[in-house]
């Protein structure tokens, strides 16, 4: 796994590079509840396994919330949740929103700042379950995510707990 360091003024995240293999979404999104829950990182292999159950999960939740997701998906509703249970297909924005209800836990999506270099929010969901310690993302813009580690948070609970 490669780490890069990352952040804007009040934030440093640490990026955790996930391979591009078509679970890019799900990878970074079980990763990043992996280390919320104070877990070390899965290997490659937990990893891949856990993307595919929530994959799984996420295809469920569509079905269970079938109306008031169908509207928003680009195709037809089954041939939609059909292909997004094949593990190559690539998730977006949809599969966020129905992973932080699998999840019951807040997603941020993150991307970089052309001009600045620095990191911005481009997308929360699941702030209905707290705003607190959230799973967060890396958007590259081009279909890929990784996932991110607060490094902020993580030396805050570190001080927190020496005392």
């Amino acid at each position: 796994m490669t780490k890069t360091a990352l952040g804007n003024d009040s934030v440093q995240f640490q990026k955790l590079w996930i391979p591009g293999d078509g679970r890019c979404l799900f990878r970074s999104v079980v990763h990043g509840a992996c280390l919320r829950e104070g877990k070390p990182s899965p290997t490659e292999s937990l990893e891949k396994e856990l993307a595919d159950e929530l994959r799984a999960k996420v295809a469920d939740e569509f079905i269970k919330r079938r109306r008031d997701t169908e509207w928003f998906l680009e195709d037809d509703f089954d041939t939609y949740v059909g292909q997004m249970r094949q593990p190559h297909v690539w998730g977006g924005e949809p599969e966020l929103l129905m992973s932080s209800h699998v999840l019951k836990i807040p997603i941020t999506v993150y991307m970089r700042d052309r001009n600045s270099g620095s990191l911005k929010v481009i997308a929360e969901y699941g702030q209905e379950y707290g705003k607190e310690n959230p799973i967060c993302v890396l958007y590259h813009g081009y279909g890929h995510y990784d996932a991110l580690q607060n490094q902020t948070t993580d030396i805050k609970s570190k001080q927190g707990r020496k005392r």
